[in-house]
């Protein structure tokens, strides 16, 4: 049974960083591209990062790039969202999803439950 368990979201000053992970298991890890997608309350889904199945190529929403990075332990079955100057409007909850296969094609067939990220002085 395929599994994905985010952690990692909590409640932040603007300016602040968290570090999200993402749990997988059920499945190889190494072999498939994984993602992260956010909602804000009120909204709907938002592609946030994506990373292929070796860790080599990522990619960013313009809304998150260059305070966001994308990793992945495959020897861990981990995903990761290091988050840095967090912004008000980035309070959403944080999903992960395992894309078809090893190349980042933005077609997922699992998600996690998500973690809670909220923004807020």
């Amino acid at each position: 049974e395929v599994q994905l368990l985010e952690s990692g979201g909590g409640l932040v000053q603007p300016g602040g960083s968290l570090r999200l992970s993402c749990a997988a298991s059920g499945f190889t890890f190494s072999s498939y591209a994984m993602s992260w997608v956010r909602q804000a309350p009120g909204k709907g889904l938002e592609w946030v990062s994506a990373i292929n199945s070796g860790g080599g190529s990522t990619y960013y929403a313009d809304s998150v790039k260059g305070r966001f990075t994308i990793s992945r332990d495959n020897a861990k079955n981990t995903l990761y969202l290091q988050m840095n100057s967090l912004k008000t409007e980035d309070t959403a909850m944080y999903y992960c999803a395992k894309d078809i296969g090893p190349i980042i094609g933005y077609e997922y067939n699992y998600w996690g439950q998500g973690t809670q990220v909220t923004v807020s002085s």
